[in-house]
């Protein structure tokens, strides 16, 4: 496995609170919850610089792909960082890159993605990324 990133390589970065009911049996909040966090920063920042109308847009993005890399857990009362950055934007696609990370440290406690298709809201079928979110994403994006 990789050395967990550093938070200074996500352009985007958000607070999130823990709540008590993402702590699992094991006392550490389980891997479901990460998941959940990816999908508050994307769609946070989205709907933030106006390019997601979650309840009628005529394009929305479809999750395809995601994967989540765990270094340290991380436990209810903790505060907690989200880092967003874009590692690709295709045609239709974007790979969005999320780091999870205690508020006082600067190594992620977690790390992964998740690939948005984007599809028109009636047909579900591959749409062209529209003008403004692929310009809006291009702030985001990091470089090999």
């Amino acid at each position: 496995m990789t050395a967990p990133p550093d938070i200074g390589a996500y352009p985007h970065v958000i607070d999130i609170a823990t709540r008590w009911m993402d702590n699992d049996a094991y006392g550490h909040v389980n891997n479901v919850v990460y998941y959940s966090w990816f999908d508050t920063i994307v769609n946070r920042y989205l709907i933030e610089n106006g390019l997601l109308d979650f309840a009628q847009g005529a394009v929305i993005g479809l999750v395809v792909e995601t994967h989540c890399n765990y270094y340290r857990s991380l436990a209810f009362p903790e505060k907690v960082r989200a880092g967003l950055r874009v590692a690709h934007i295709g045609r239709s696609s974007v790979r969005y890159e999320i780091g999870i990370f205690n508020a006082s440290d600067s190594a992620a406690c977690a790390s992964g993605y998740f690939v948005h298709v984007y599809v028109d809201r009636a047909q579900r079928r591959p749409h062209p990324l529209p003008d403004a979110l692929r310009q809006q994403l291009s702030l985001l994006l990091i470089l090999p």
